[in-house]
Order: structure tokens, then sequence, then C-alpha cells
């Protein structure tokens, strides 16, 4: 890149050192985030060393020797949506485009649990929003499902949520989301 003027290199130059602060941030608060998941490991690990003893089985047997651990971390990766926000992942993703015509994403993948039987339910949802003169990077309506795919779910405020995002977050004209899951 070539610069004919001092005031625009350090226009650049400003503008690179926001972005790399931001990022700073940004990764400072992930591991926050992740040092916080690591204090509760612990108590979640212990918690299912006590299901699977009252379940009758030898937590103590080779077979089961890290399962509380592994299952604690299992449920903390199943249950991250907790710990994002569309705002994390829209984070000046959120493009200013003279677009009105519809935007449609297929099959995307969704895996969540029950929050009446902590079972999984799979599946995919469709999206499709009537851009207000806003459009977002397709990978980032993916990212808004596994947001809240992420928590404990009943299919009908998943859809919901999944929608509300989205029409908050681009002041969409108007969104449609269809999810089919077992």
């Amino acid at each position: 890149m070539e610069y004919h003027h001092a005031s625009e290199m350090n226009e650049a130059v400003e503008d690179y050192l926001k972005m790399s602060k931001h990022n700073c941030w940004c990764r400072d608060e992930k591991e926050s985030k992740n040092a916080a998941d690591e204090d509760k490991l612990p108590h979640i690990e212990k918690a299912y060393t006590t299901i699977l003893s009252e379940l009758g089985e030898d937590v103590d047997r080779e077979g089961l020797l890290r399962t509380p651990l592994r299952a604690a971390k299992a449920m903390q990766f199943l249950t991250k949506g907790y710990k994002e926000t569309v705002q994390d992942i829209l984070n000046e993703a959120i493009f200013d485009e003279n677009h009105e015509e519809m935007v449609i994403v297929k099959n995307i993948d969704l895996y969540s649990l029950c929050e009446h039987h902590l079972v999984p339910f799979f599946g995919k949802a469709h999206i499709a929003y009537l851009p207000n003169k806003k459009v977002v990077g397709l990978s980032k309506l993916a990212r808004i499902v596994e947001i809240y795919s992420r928590r404990l779910q009943v299919q009908e405020r998943l859809t919901k949520q999944i929608a509300s995002a989205i029409s908050e977050a681009l002041e969409a004209s108007g969104v449609a989301v269809v999810i089919e899951a077992v």
C-alpha cells in the first residue's frame, strides 16, 4: 500500500492499533471465560461421579476412571452458548449494502440438548431474511444458530431466539427460521 501523505499513514497506523487492542481485549476476555470454566470443572466432575455411583456403577473401575471428567468437559462444550453472545460473533461483521432481496441459508447443522431430559436433539436450520440495507457474512448466521443451540433448549424457543437475534442485529425487514430436528 502506498501513502501519499503522512496523515494517511498515521490514520492507517491508528486504525491498526485500535484493531490490535480490540483483538487483545477479545483474547483476554476469552481466556478469562476459559479460566472460569476450568474453575467449575471439578464441581461438574464430582456431580457426574455422584450420578454414576447412584446408578450403581463402580466409578473406580478402569473404564470409568476418567469418565466423570470427560462428561464434565463434554457438558461444558454442549452448553458453551451461555458464554457467547451475538455481539461477540458479529463484531464489525455487519455491512451496509444496498441490498433488499431475500437472503437464504439452508441446511445449517445444529446440535442441542433438550432441557427437559438432557438428551440430544439435532437437525438442520434454514434461515431467510430480508435485508434493510444491512447484510452479514453467511457463516455468521450459522454461528448464531450455534450460540443458541449450545444451550439447554426446546425447539420452539430456539427458533424464536435465532430469528429475534438476526432481526435485532440486522434491523431486517423480515426474518424466517425453520428448524427440522429429531
